[in-house]
């Protein structure tokens, strides 16, 4: 599986995001299956409303919602408070809570792939960023 993080999930959607390009050509050619949080999806719906993409939000959101697009992970009570450990363990880095979160569920289910631009995932030190 691979890990899906919001700036990926926002510029396969919006193109004029300058990695539309490179995001969407990923997407189409990738066969391996995606994982995302329900954290990442509230980011990413949230980040498309607010840039006033409000239709490709509503667009995403229901291939979300659909179950086609990925499968979404629901954090647990124990996976938040990890995440908060996480947050404030790590606070001399500017991870966002949504990265923290990102970070322990990578581990919890061992996936070592995210798809994403946010240099926050290089960070980690265990996961393989694509494209």
């Amino acid at each position: 599986m691979i890990f899906v993080d919001t700036g990926a999930w926002f510029a396969s959607v919006v193109p004029s995001d300058s990695d539309h390009s490179v995001a969407s050509t990923w997407l189409s050619q990738n066969r391996k299956p995606l994982i995302t949080t329900d954290y990442v999806v509230d980011e990413t719906l949230t980040l498309l409303r607010i840039r006033r993409e409000k239709q490709r939000a509503i667009a995403l959101g229901t291939a979300f919602f659909s179950g086609t697009l990925a499968t979404i992970h629901h954090l647990t009570t124990a996976e938040i408070q990890q995440a908060w450990q996480v947050f404030r363990q790590f606070s001399d880095k500017d991870w966002s809570f949504t990265d923290c979160t990102s970070k322990v569920v990578m581990e919890s289910l061992h996936i070592t792939q995210a798809f994403a631009f946010d240099r926050h995932f290089h960070q980690f030190g265990s996961v393989q960023v694509v494209p």
